[in-house]
């Protein structure tokens, strides 16, 4: 009886742990998830991120790159399959999907498990949107407001304002201006100030004491 028993919730715990190992690999995804023709959506939005309005004002936001003859999407998964960087992944997808438009396809991609943003442009855009501008897009404009409280709504607005007014003709704004944090100076002491403070105190005390008591000794038995 007590055997069986043990079988029981060896099988048990067996089977969660098979369980729970499986919960976080069913979040990744890998390019032949998102299909094999070019969805009608724009935003793409598997890992959830976007509300009803922001996904409202994205749209809005990537159908207007149509006005330069691009064809601009945008991708959030929550995590990639095993053995696939963000820009792989866009890669794959560049190479499967074909725009109906017939017009050059921009992907956006953001990877929210590690906060990660890509852009992925088709060749033909390389003289509008060089390699250099893809990737300090996606290294700074994009990736500050991710790291700086999972912003990805203001994350894909800042990265398609900023390649929107190269596209338009006008000059790149660059990345944004990272804010440095000034500790402004303050009177009261540091720790590491009040540590060492306080073992001067001890010091000078164990001095006067070491040259009061000796004395006192003295004095009381010379009598």
């Amino acid at each position: 009886m007590l055997l069986s028993h043990r079988r029981l919730l060896t099988s048990l715990l067996g089977a969660a742990l098979c369980l729970f190992l499986a919960v976080p690999a069913s979040f990744a995804i890998s390019p032949s998830a998102l299909g094999s023709t070019l969805p009608d959506a724009v935003v793409i939005d598997e890992a959830e991120v976007f509300s009803r309005a922001s996904r409202a004002e994205l749209e809005a936001k990537l159908k207007s790159f149509s006005d330069d003859r691009v064809d601009a999407r945008l991708i959030t998964v929550r995590r990639l399959d095993y053995g696939f960087s963000l820009s792989a992944f866009g890669d794959e997808l560049l190479e499967t999907w074909n725009s109906p438009s017939g017009n050059p396809l921009l992907l956006m991609l953001i990877e929210t498990q590690n906060k990660r943003a890509a852009l992925i442009a088709d060749d033909e855009l390389q003289t509008q949107l060089p390699a250099s501008l893809l990737t300090s897009t996606a290294r700074t404009t994009m990736t500050i407001p991710l790291r700086e409280g999972d912003r990805y709504r203001q994350a894909s607005i800042d990265g398609l304002n900023r390649l929107g007014t190269v596209l338009s003709g006008g000059d790149d704004p660059g990345p944004p201006q990272v804010i440095e944090r000034v500790t402004l100076p303050t009177n009261i002491p540091t720790r590491a100030e009040t540590e060492s403070s306080n073992a001067t105190t001890w010091v000078i005390v164990l001095l006067i004491l070491g040259t009061i008591i000796p004395m006192a000794t003295w004095w009381v038995f010379s009598r």
